[in-house]
């Protein structure tokens, strides 16, 4: 086989889609040698990707710049289409949402949450219109769908009207980086970092979706109703239509008290990782949730949101908690802050789960969808 997969979410610092892209992609290129894999994409890799992808990739892992005007302008309806139409690949994987509309090529598409479609408000509304208009097409256009959670697969079916067979579940993985730094190591990003004392740590873009907005008012009543006196740590590049995020802050008095870091580097967010009192993901809808993951890779004890998606991926091995009551989020952070056997369960619970979950797993699995494909195409 030789599989193309988009590559466009490798244009930017790397998140969670850009993470999913290249780990899956290596992890394909290791589970099969005989066969090649190809990134393709009309943008060049992000500077810092490109040193993690030259450094990681396997032999048969290509990357595929196409830097031509001609064929960017239009790249998912003409570029990429004219593109695959010549050449050798046997099918194409849309890693983001996005495959293209037409062509001989087979093509799977992974739809990581429906987000954009059943919570508009949390996103900018371009991004809402343009996922309204394509998302369906994209569905119905592609030979097979992969969602990361049977969470997921039920919204796509339902909302989609997509035949569950069409539909594969294949779950995600902390990247193998995540793992429990020692204390001198970890001592020496948090004083580089600017952070003392304990911490409650979040780890993620500041969003709308991943309810900052209650984690700071919890926050808030912890340090007024308690003894307590943590920092909080927000770890993640800033986003959109928070505004009223920032401002409470400064409404609360909380200045002094909350720490931004902005993007981290992978060894800076073990480090912090592996040294919060709790790691707490408190979001109003996820598609799988891999943060809370990669947190129990590193020891961390994890509070996070009672839906579906979540409690489908960390089942008991985290404290679970309504994102919509401030009080029973600060009701549970009071609880691990304070209650070192609770930590200590919860960090040894993680520690356990995590280990189900490995990008190996999930390059197999999603090798045997390209097959069934490829098979009955």
């Amino acid at each position: 086989m030789h599989i193309a997969l988009d590559a466009m979410p490798l244009a930017s610092q790397l998140t969670g889609v850009g993470h999913y892209t290249f780990e899956l992609a290596r992890s394909l290129a290791l589970a099969a040698p005989a066969d090649d894999f190809t990134l393709i994409s009309p943008l060049p890799h992000s500077s810092s990707t490109s040193d993690v992808i030259e450094d990681r990739s396997p032999r048969n892992l290509f990357n595929l710049h196409l830097g031509r005007k001609l064929l960017n302008r239009r790249w998912w309806s003409l570029g990429l289409p004219f593109y695959l139409r010549r050449s050798s690949f046997d099918l194409f994987h849309g890693t983001n949402y996005e495959i293209p509309l037409w062509g001989k090529r087979p093509a799977v598409i992974t739809i990581h949450d429906m987000s954009l479609l059943l919570h508009p408000h949390f996103h900018e509304a371009y991004l809402v219109r343009r996922a309204r208009r394509r998302l369906p097409l994209m569905a119905r256009s592609a030979a097979m769908i992969i969602t990361p959670t049977s969470s997921v697969k039920s919204e796509v079916c339902e909302t989609l009207r997509i035949n569950p067979d069409r539909v594969a579940v294949t779950p995600e993985a902390p990247r193998s980086v995540f793992k429990g730094l020692e204390a001198e190591k970890t001592f020496e990003i948090r004083r580089r970092l600017g952070i003392r004392d304990d911490f409650i740590l979040f780890v993620g873009t500041i969003e709308p979706r991943k309810n900052l907005y209650n984690l700071v008012q919890a926050f808030d009543q912890v340090l007024r109703n308690t003894s307590l006196s943590p920092h909080l740590v927000v770890a993640g590049g800033k986003g959109w239509l928070m505004d009223d995020f920032y401002s409470l802050i400064r409404q609360r008095g909380l200045e002094d008290r909350i720490l931004f870091t902005g993007y981290l580097q992978d060894e800076d967010l073990c480090g912090l990782y592996s040294s919060c009192k709790v790691f707490v993901y408190p979001s109003h809808y996820e598609g799988f949730g891999l943060p809370p993951l990669e947190a129990m890779a590193c020891g961390a004890p994890v509070i996070t949101s009672k839906i579906p998606a979540i409690m489908e991926t960390v089942e008991k091995a985290a404290r679970l908690v309504d994102p919509e009551s401030v009080e029973d989020l600060a009701v549970a952070i009071v609880d691990v802050l304070s209650n070192e056997e609770t930590r200590n369960h919860y960090s040894s619970a993680g520690g356990e789960l995590v280990k189900r979950f490995t990008w190996e797993r999930t390059a197999l699995s999603t090798l045997e969808v390209y097959k069934n494909v490829l098979q009955s195409y």
